[in-house]
């Protein structure tokens, strides 16, 4: 398999993880709760681990940009579809800048392999 593909496959199931555990420490509620408090440490790890081998063939910025920034937004769709909070038009234009750097970066930039 293309190492590339597999760089990309294992930032897009660390995102997912950091998604996952970033809903747990929501459902935690301050670590008072010791199965989602335990599920979130589970998920952070497998996050780490996955970004960690990510970084074989991607650039540490690039990585991170795309792990921080579409785990934002994911996060946010997770918080209004499960938590039922919402979000103001700044917000949604905040998070439409970060899909569009994502797209630019990956698009444009010298920086990351294609």
């Amino acid at each position: 398999m293309n190492a590339m593909l597999i760089n990309y496959a294992s930032l897009a199931a660390a995102i997912v993880f950091e998604v996952i555990g970033t809903t747990f420490l929501q459902k935690s509620e301050q670590f008072s709760r010791l199965v989602p408090t335990g599920a979130m440490v589970f998920f952070y790890v497998v996050s780490f681990y996955l970004l960690s081998q990510a970084l074989k063939g991607l650039p540490l910025g690039v990585a991170y940009a795309m792990w921080s920034g579409l785990g934002i937004v994911l996060t946010a769709i997770v918080g209004i579809v499960v938590f039922k909070q919402s979000l103001d038009n700044p917000a949604l234009a905040g998070m439409g800048l970060i899909i569009a750097g994502v797209v630019v970066m990956n698009a444009f930039s010298s920086s990351v392999s294609h």
